[in-house]
């Protein structure tokens, strides 16, 4: 569960029923919420508090959520946004994305999927600040290059498998369960289970040896130590 005080999250829902149970599941996490019903008062809420990410329906009355995104945007506002929407073509899809959206999700959708969905994005959003050298053990990792070395040595990794090393390294210390890591590095696709994590991590731990502990927290999922 997210700490208290994780941060204010706007909800941009005119469904009174769905901005609801949204608030319910993201209020457990611990985040602040607030929900806007309208693309105006969603612009003005966004300029005001300054949230850590927001959750965009794009069906809105009035301003669309996609013309509510092109305005953040315009503006220089790079709050992480989720973007939301009934239907499930892939010109709406692309079009979110392209104006900056920094995710998508398609209705109907679990409120624990969209919990999952909100903290990854808040993650990419960190990773994408720090493109510095990571390194844990003997293990040292150039996000820019594209590169692992362990002992100096240069180590092939799958795009995969440097997703997964890279959402360790970047977390030292937190326990990501398998829900998360389908989320940070699978991106929640419906063909992945939870399985293939178990079996990315058995084959990142077969490339790197001893140079870095994956821990394995049974009944949770995987991390390494600070």
């Amino acid at each position: 569960m997210a700490p208290a005080a994780a941060g204010l999250v706007v909800i941009v829902e005119d469904e009174p029923a769905i901005a609801d149970i949204q608030r319910l599941y993201l209020a457990r996490e611990g985040y602040d919420v607030v929900v806007a019903t309208t693309g105006e008062d969603a612009l003005d809420l966004i300029r005001q508090r300054r949230p850590v990410a927001v959750v965009l329906d794009v069906g809105l009355p009035g301003i669309d959520g996609v013309e509510v995104l092109r305005r953040l945007r315009s503006d220089g506002d790079d709050t992480p946004v989720l973007v939301v929407t009934a239907r499930d073509e892939e010109v709406d899809r692309v079009l979110g994305l392209e104006m900056g959206a920094d995710d998508y999700v398609t209705k109907p959708f679990s409120p624990r999927e969209l919990v999952a969905r909100v903290r990854a994005v808040l993650r990419r959003g960190r990773r994408a600040e720090r493109t510095d050298e990571l390194s844990a053990g003997t293990v040292v990792m150039r996000p820019d290059e594209r590169r692992v070395m362990v002992d100096g040595a240069e180590v092939e990794l799958t795009p995969t498998e440097f997703e997964l090393l890279e959402a360790l390294l970047r977390n030292p210390g937190h326990v990501f369960t398998r829900d998360e890591l389908l989320t940070d590095v699978w991106r929640y696709t419906s063909a992945v289970t939870t399985r293939t994590v178990d079996v990315h991590v058995a084959q990142l731990r077969a490339k790197l040896g001893d140079a870095l502990a994956i821990r394995t927290v049974r009944g949770v999922g995987y991390g390494i130590d600070r």
